[in-house]
């Protein structure tokens, strides 16, 4: 079944992928595309973080390991979700950058919940 997710986008999620190669960016622009309109996303592209309300992004190009962590604006999980926030993305190297990732992503959400969420 076909959906129309709302994906919103931070500024840090904005600049990340700018920077990024063409190669991967279109990489990222699919897996975005498939968050969006898929109902049921396979774990191959979204994984939940477990003991946390976020999601990681999985974005796989050769050897690398790309991660963006995301969050269900408007239900308790992603297949119920209409809108999405992607909060950060980084290069996965190892669980102890994993975690720190994670940290900034929970900080990037405060504000944006600060900032932007709707009452």
């Amino acid at each position: 079944m076909e959906v129309n997710r709302d994906i919103r986008m931070t500024e840090t999620f904005v600049e990340f992928l700018k920077s990024l190669e063409p190669k991967v960016r279109k990489k990222y622009l699919y897996v975005i595309q498939v968050l969006k309109t898929e109902s049921v996303v396979s774990e191959k592209f979204i994984k939940h973080l477990e003991n946390t309300n976020l999601y990681e992004m999985r974005v796989s190009l050769s050897s690398n390991e790309y991660r963006t962590i995301v969050f269900s604006i408007d239900a308790v999980n992603i297949i119920s979700a209409t809108k999405v926030l992607l909060l950060n993305s980084f290069l996965k190297k190892d669980t102890k950058q994993y975690r720190g990732e994670i940290n900034k992503a929970v900080k990037l959400l405060e504000e944006w919940r600060t900032e932007y969420e709707e009452d």
